[in-house]
């Protein structure tokens, strides 16, 4: 993991710590960015940050083969970690509040239209009706420390789930090194808790939902927060498309097998934890532009920003919850 460091002495709102520190580098294939203020230099907090990436990575990564949860979707374990008990355990509760929009079992969906390992092809739509004879929640069960699957080729992918965990697990590290002010920022989904160094609530842009948008600095609103977790679904940047010219997203329907492409481009949602916040997302954003308002409101504790297409192209219809107004206020 390449890292950049920075210091900033600056008065925390605990009164111990006196200084902000600053770590930018790449974890989980993406950027990481963490403004802390926080009695650890620098260097220390880079090296917790590069240790929670390969201990996430060893567990809950479908691209390393040795990883545990490739171990257990190619059935050479049954036993389970911490991390992936609680993930699947997270994941149910989306499941059966969502009737089965979403669904961590989708591994062999996402392989076989190109998201995984292998190059999407094209010109040959995935057999469906067999793949998602081995798609359903109700096909595993965690059993003390084992995983139980009612058929071995069931296999999990834990993608839209596994970042805001990690982000999770870097704000849970700093807050037992005593840290109450700071923002850990990985690939876009963000953890925040107490103020930055202007003695402000942390400020968190929402991107414009343009398909291409790899910059990640065309802003459409800033929302402004504290202790308080947000993450965006879209499908505006892992995409492509097949000989027919029909857009083919990463996020996909666990009920039909196929993209979920709706009118509805972009879902972000403020949660107490960055894991509920990503999981609800892609729930949403599977959901569609037919049902996702009224899902939504079945999300207790959680607010909600909604990005549709508009009538014209580049127009855009927003629908947010209200909470979500105030915090657009406080950031102007």
């Amino acid at each position: 993991m390449m890292i950049c460091m920075s210091a900033v002495s600056v008065a925390c709102s605990g009164s111990t710590p006196s200084r902000y520190i600053q770590v930018d580098g790449a974890a989980l294939g993406t950027f990481v960015h963490v403004i802390a203020c926080t009695d650890m230099t620098a260097e220390e907090l880079a090296r917790e940050i590069e240790r929670i990436d390969t201990e996430a990575k060893s567990s809950m990564s479908i691209f390393d083969e040795n990883s545990r949860l490739s171990r257990l979707n190619d059935n050479r374990t049954d036993s389970v970690d911490r991390h992936i008990a609680f993930n699947i355990a997270l994941a149910r509760r989306f499941h059966d509040l969502s009737e089965g929009r979403y669904d961590v079992t989708v591994k062999p969906l996402t392989e076989a239209w190109g998201f995984v390992r292998k190059q999407p092809d094209r010109d040959v739509e995935p057999d469906l009706d067999s793949l998602l004879q081995f798609v359903g929640m109700d096909k595993i069960a965690v059993e003390g420390e084992r995983l139980v699957k009612s058929d071995a080729r069931v296999q999990l992918d834990f993608n839209s789930i596994a970042k805001g965990y990690v982000v999770d697990m870097v704000g849970e590290m700093l807050e037992s090194h005593g840290c109450s002010d700071y923002i850990v920022d990985i690939g876009g989904e963000v953890r925040c808790k107490g103020r930055n160094r202007e003695g402000d609530k942390w400020r968190v842009g929402i991107e414009t939902p343009y398909d291409g948008n790899e910059a990640m600095d065309d802003i459409q609103r800033i929302i402004s927060v504290t202790d308080a977790a947000v993450a965006t679904s879209g499908n505006y940047r892992r995409f492509w498309y097949d000989d027919k010219g029909r857009k083919i997203a990463h996020t996909i329907d666990p009920r039909t097998g196929r993209s979920a492409v709706s009118q509805l481009l972009s879902v972000t949602v403020v949660a107490p934890t960055c894991a509920e916040a990503d999981a609800a997302g892609t729930m949403l954003l599977a959901a569609g532009s037919d049902d996702a308002e009224a899902l939504a409101e079945e999300l207790d504790g959680m607010l909600v920003y909604f990005i549709f297409a508009g009538e014209a192209e580049g127009e855009y219809r927003v629908v947010c919850s209200d909470g979500l107004e105030e915090m657009f206020a406080d950031a102007q």
